[in-house]
């Protein structure tokens, strides 16, 4: 892409102003925006700054008001959430990479892409109830809704994988959601019960070494 074109776009000189993206390296959701740049050829104009969610001082709060991540700044503006930042990483490569640009297969990839991401909340809000509540205070009602969704989730996209050798939004989404499901285990032996996922991850990580390159240091 040309200068000027990227100028129209709000991409700055990296070599002037790198952009930075506020994140960890174990967010499922800061994982999709370090996967997207590295496919997109855009991850050297991009500075990673961890940022701590619990931290009241992190100015995190300031560029996110809701103080999630990721959060992209982008010439001293913020961006979030991370399909947003997607969109932006694609526009910026010149679109139709990683979302469809138009039709109804436009907002399957979406769908797909936001089923994804709600299979990773609801691990998260799991994995939330025992790092934020004493075990006298969990709940076992919230615990089995939140795994109800994650596992209604895999059913309906075990019926409707996307391709593994095309890296667009909604694989992105679907990886790091199965990836943080490995990590953290919300829920009981989700490969064996989904041998088609298990079998789809596979072949996405075999096909697109972005994912292996941004695992979480052990």
């Amino acid at each position: 892409m040309s200068v000027s074109a990227h100028q129209s776009l709000g991409w700055p000189d990296a070599a002037d102003a790198p952009l930075e993206l506020r994140s960890t390296k174990t967010s499922p959701y800061g994982r999709k925006a370090r996967i997207a740049a590295l496919v997109l050829g855009l991850a050297d104009g991009i500075a990673e700054r961890p940022a701590d969610t619990r931290d009241p001082g992190d100015d995190l709060r300031q560029q996110n008001p809701l103080g999630k991540m990721p959060c992209l700044i982008v010439e001293g503006q913020a961006l979030y959430d991370s399909r947003v930042i997607l969109e932006y990483l694609d526009a910026v490569a010149g679109g139709g990479r990683l979302f469809p640009r138009d039709g109804l297969a436009r907002f399957r990839c979406l769908t797909r892409a936001c089923l994804a991401d709600g299979i990773t909340d609801a691990a998260l809000l799991v994995a939330y109830e025992g790092r934020f509540r004493r075990a006298d205070q969990m709940s076992d009602i919230w615990l089995t809704h939140q795994r109800g969704k994650i596992e209604r989730g895999l059913s309906a996209l075990a019926a409707d994988l996307p391709d593994p050798r095309v890296t667009d939004a909604a694989a992105i989404a679907l990886a790091c959601a199965l990836g943080y499901l490995d990590w953290r285990q919300p829920v009981q032996d989700w490969r064996g019960r989904y041998p088609t996922i298990a079998a789809w991850l596979a072949a996405f990580a075999a096909a697109e070494p972005a994912f292996d390159m941004t695992k979480a240091p052990t």
